[in-house]
């Protein structure tokens, strides 16, 4: 496999024609390489317009959903992030790669180990991998100009919102399937927040929700 070809082709005919346009942004997905965040029996998928296994029941979201996200939230070199759900770490790596800061937060050791390494090997050293249950935040780090929540909810907690500062955004995926919305949420004033709906997808539901309901996929 020619993996620049690979990622040329992600980008162009995945990623641009779902609305990812800021350059900032396309410019990363070529800097931050994503199959070194892939698990090796899957490298050869690290550029498919899938969601792809990372064990334990957890997947790394598709490319397109990713990109959008990044894009939506418009970090700034100055934000402090906080991530609910690290993955494989390539997330946090490309939050990182804008932002000051990223505090990510996994409920599974064993993939918050595995983030690590791959971060570690990346030379990403602006993120902090937590390991505990995210779903109402992480207060102990906050308040965040950015969180993203990388998994879907049913309803958002308002202890996330309670965490992000006046102009900070949040995105989350909401719903149950089949019926889910990408959400944008900023934080307008003090308790006061702005809703607004990116797009229509189904996603896995965030680790700790779905243990928490026995909700198993």
């Amino acid at each position: 496999m020619n993996i620049e070809q690979a990622r040329f082709n992600m980008i162009e005919q995945q990623i641009r024609p779902w609305e990812v346009l800021d350059p900032q942004v396309l410019d990363l997905l070529f800097v931050v390489k994503r199959e070194d965040f892939v698990p090796a029996a899957y490298r050869n998928l690290a550029f498919a317009d899938l969601e792809i296994p990372l064990g334990s029941g957890q997947v790394m979201l598709a490319p397109r959903i990713e990109a959008r996200l990044l894009q939506e939230l418009g970090v700034q070199k100055t934000d402090k992030v906080l991530e609910i759900g690290t993955g494989s770490g390539y997330m946090a790596a490309l939050l990182a790669a804008r932002a000051e800061h990223v505090v990510t937060v996994e409920c599974r050791p064993e993939l918050a180990d595995f983030a690590r390494q791959n971060l570690e090997r990346a030379g990403v050293a602006n993120v902090a991998v937590e390991v505990g249950d995210g779903a109402n935040g992480w207060s102990q780090r906050g308040p965040y100009d950015v969180i993203l929540v990388s998994g879907s909810v049913p309803t958002l907690p308002d202890a996330l919102l309670k965490q992000l500062r006046v102009g900070g955004r949040l995105a989350v995926v909401v719903g149950e399937a089949p019926v889910m919305e990408a959400q944008l949420i900023t934080c307008v004033a003090d308790g006061i927040y702005n809703t607004v709906n990116l797009f229509e997808t189904v996603t896995p539901a965030l680790d700790s929700i779905a243990a928490k309901s026995g909700f198993a996929f």
